[in-house]
């Protein structure tokens, strides 16, 4: 994410509660897509230091008052106790067990930089309740013993909008571990996130629309059995060349799976260019204003012109991959995007800009 600056001048970051330079409270302003520190008042609530916003009152998010999970705020106005990220929440792990409630929180701070993205990138956002038919809902839920020894295993999905996710994944060792057995040159937890938003999202932009035919011109017909697909795909692995055609061997499986990887590959590229355009890393190609919009007529960095987008993405991300050898570690971004990928990824950029919202 972008960085902001406290009031005394010290840089503040996605995820800070204070400021490091002077200790004031730090609190992201959803409404606004910004972060700000801020000055507590008399009455329990909080102004933000930014010029801008000085006028504006915010009450810290329930689990920023009291789990310190999350560092969202909510306009003093809203009779909310909860922010726009944490209402998405169906079900949360046991907090009676505390490395549950450690593994909650790495989890809910990977969720908000994907809700961070579907707002900058104006994306329908609703939860279950306001929305029960087409809402957005997440269950973290933890693998659980039985008492014949035997274990419940938790399987990170999307079901109709619920994304299911096992929060063993915020554990870097477990994570490192299905990683090197799946043979998986990348796997984090916000990338899980962007997956399965991936499935959320086919159901409520291209489902029943205009995108639709295209869809499966580019990615395959999505009336292919799924269970046949996976239990081929388990026993035969991955067509010969796959990266030919294909962004990953998991979007191999099935057409859903290669929208889903094709999108979490977008939700990277559009985030890690708005960090580097904001570092001055590839301003040459991409300039952002302090509000995340492109510089020029387009109104944001979704309607740049994709070709110069992804021209971007190549140079930075042949830098970042020799900058991470040098350092003896593996390359950041271990993917090649082929042409029938980035046709892919040029769909999904028109998918977003024409969702209307």
């Amino acid at each position: 994410m972008k960085t902001y600056t406290c009031t005394c001048g010290q840089l503040i970051f996605f995820e800070n509660i204070a400021c490091f330079g002077c200790n004031r409270e730090v609190g992201f302003l959803p409404d606004l897509i910004c972060a700000s520190s801020l000055e507590s008042t008399n009455e329990g609530l909080y102004s933000p230091t930014t010029e801008e916003v000085k006028s504006r009152l915010y009450k810290k998010c329930q689990n920023y008052a009291q789990a310190r999970v999350c560092n969202w705020m909510i306009p003093v106005e809203s009779s909310e106790a909860f922010c726009i990220s944490c209402r998405l929440d169906a079900l949360i792990p046991d907090q009676s067990i505390p490395q549950n409630v450690v593994l909650w929180g790495l989890t809910e701070a990977a969720k908000r930089r994907l809700i961070y993205s579907c707002l900058r990138l104006k994306l329908p956002l609703a939860n279950r309740v306001d929305d029960p038919e087409r809402g957005l809902g997440f269950r973290f839920l933890a693998d659980t013993s039985k008492p014949d020894g035997t274990v419940d295993h938790v399987v990170t999905e999307h079901d109709h909008g619920l994304i299911t996710l096992n929060i063993a994944e915020a554990d870097d060792a477990v994570r490192e571990k299905i990683r090197l057995g799946m043979k998986e040159p990348y796997r984090t937890l916000l990338g899980h996130f962007r997956h399965e938003s991936g499935h959320y999202y086919w159901d409520r932009l291209v489902l029943n629309s205009e995108f639709l035919e295209p869809y499966r011109a580019l990615f395959g017909n999505e009336r292919e059995n799924y269970d046949d697909a996976m239990k081929k795909y388990y026993s035969s692995g991955p067509p010969v060349n796959w990266q030919e055609n294909y962004i990953s061997v998991y979007a191999t499986m099935h057409p859903w799976e290669d929208w889903a990887e094709s999108w979490a590959h977008y939700l990277h590229i559009q985030d890690t260019l708005e960090v580097a355009a904001d570092f001055g890393l590839v301003g040459k190609r991409i300039k952002i204003d302090p509000k995340g919009n492109a510089e020029g007529t387009q109104a944001s960095l979704k309607a740049k012109p994709f070709d110069q987008v992804l021209e971007s993405w190549a140079e930075l991300t042949i830098a970042l991959n020799s900058i991470n050898r040098s350092m003896g570690l593996r390359d950041l971004y271990p993917f090649i995007l082929s042409q029938p990928v980035v046709d892919k990824l040029h769909f999904i950029s028109k998918v977003i800009a024409g969702s209307g919202e």
